[in-house]
């Protein structure tokens, strides 16, 4: 086995029986559903709205390359400056340049999955550049030294007691300070740290193609926080975020809102289309936006399973797991976790490092059923099953498994040669290890139903 599947399968061992861990997850998951069931009221019709947005975000998948080129040059037009990244290594060469050009000691950020992805924090850190995250949940990740645990809400996994217990030990906050005090604190010691960046740094939820713009939805503010002071700004987006028209926000912002935290809209929602103007007051004097593949265009190039870049990141297929649910985020080993993240990471970073991750899911259904782009989750899962088996191929020992039950199954006197003793031998000495220690195997009946039928019904 792989490093990445003996890592994957002690973490899920050690979570999936971590009984403080499952009181906490569903509790806020308990929290989550209610808040979405609340949230799908405002819609007359829901399927119609899901239809809508699969269409448009198909649409823009399918003409990638005409949209991110019509958004280069909108943007540019506004003296934003677009910058295109094949992989990591680019992506950080480019921030790097413009981090020393600035002579950059600090940087604000607003939550983004891309700039884990590329593992920017670590690679600032090494060039001796401060990177503080300013959304509450990842704060509390980073003073932990932890990965995003959800892709919406990356603390998920910590109950009040956890994040106050962290506090007192990394900032010396009262143990028993309430999330109101601690909220306060923090509000406080990144005020001083808004005023003080030399660069702030954010994501994007969607790339604006009409307009040359980004937007950027959330709750806390402090995406604008980290763009108002900064006399630079970078926003890092996977080049799967592009939409054709401003229009589609009226879509596509309620939608996110809707499944990702239960909101009929978030409280900040933001369009940024370039540097300060010259007839505006304020905003940094640079804007970059880094367009970064990393993988993606393998993605692309598969028909059948491009569709996962139609994700907008809302996350409720994680929530709607019963696999990620009983694991936890932190089990996979990835940036993007659940079921979504099981699909398109082999593509992203490698099948034969990360096929593990598409057989890891009960094919339930449930991902896709929640998914607001309507994307086939679960056939997407089976799809990746197969390419990895085609691209690695099975064991010898494998195949003549598979060969002998598939000549069993195809002939009725193959299928009741040997007895049941003789059948369930064999069952435990080929099967018993990929069954799983915690569960019995099936015993196969004295006699099969086909010959209780026959001797029922006296027939030969």
């Amino acid at each position: 086995m792989s490093n990445g599947l003996n890592d994957f399968l002690e973490a899920s061992e050690e979570k999936a029986f971590d009984r403080k861990h499952r009181k906490t997850i569903n509790f806020n998951m308990g929290k989550y559903d209610k808040k979405v069931a609340e949230g799908k009221n405002q819609y007359v019709n829901l399927e119609l709205a899901k239809s809508r947005a699969a269409h448009i975000k198909r649409k823009s998948i399918e003409n990638l390359e005409k949209f991110l080129v019509e958004f280069e040059a909108k943007f540019v037009k506004r003296g934003g400056k677009v910058i295109w990244a094949k992989d990591e290594q680019e992506a950080i060469k480019e921030i790097m340049q413009i981090m020393h050009k600035a002579k950059a000691k600090m940087i604000v950020k607003g939550k983004s999955m891309v700039t884990e992805e590329i593992h920017l924090n670590e690679h600032l850190e090494k060039n001796g550049i401060e990177s503080i995250e300013t959304d509450l949940g990842e704060y509390i990740v980073q003073l932990r030294n932890e990965a995003p645990y959800h892709i919406v809400t990356p603390a998920m996994h910590l109950s009040k007691e956890d994040i106050a217990q962290t506090f007192n030990e990394k900032k010396q906050t009262p143990i028993d300070a309430t999330p109101e005090k601690i909220t306060q604190f923090v509000r406080e010691e990144l005020r001083l740290k808004y005023t003080q960046a030399d660069v702030g740094i954010t994501g994007a939820n969607f790339i604006i193609a009409d307009i040359g713009g980004v937007a950027i939805t959330e709750n806390e503010g402090n995406g604008l926080m980290s763009t108002a002071f900064p006399k630079i700004q970078i926003v890092i987006a996977g080049i799967e975020k592009v939409i054709p028209s401003v229009m589609d926000l009226d879509l596509f912002w309620p939608l996110l809102s809707t499944y990702g935290t239960g909101q009929k809209v978030t409280v900040y929602n933001t369009i940024f289309t370039g540097p300060k103007q010259p007839d505006e007051t304020d905003g940094p004097q640079e804007m970059y936006v880094i367009l970064l593949d990393n993988g993606r265009t393998n993605l692309l190039a598969q028909p059948d399973q491009r569709q996962a870049l139609s994700c907008i990141r809302c996350g409720a297929c994680l929530n709607a797991c019963p696999v990620y649910q009983t694991i936890g985020g932190h089990s996979y080993g990835t940036t993007y976790s659940g079921p979504i993240g099981s699909v398109i990471t082999p593509h992203l970073k490698g099948m034969e490092e990360f096929k593990h991750l598409s057989f890891a899911s009960s094919l339930c259904g449930r991902c896709t059923e929640v998914c607001p782009v309507k994307i086939d989750i679960h056939k997407l899962l089976l799809l990746n099953r197969k390419d990895s088996v085609k691209q690695s191929g099975s064991n010898k020992v494998e195949k003549t498994i598979w060969y002998f039950w598939k000549t069993a199954m195809l002939s009725r006197s193959k299928m009741d040669t040997g007895g049941a003793k003789l059948k369930n031998f064999m069952l435990k000495q080929f099967f018993k290890k990929q069954w799983g220690k915690r569960r019995d195997l099936p015993e196969i009946a004295p006699k099969s139903f086909n010959q209780l039928w026959r001797e029922k019904y006296r027939i030969k």
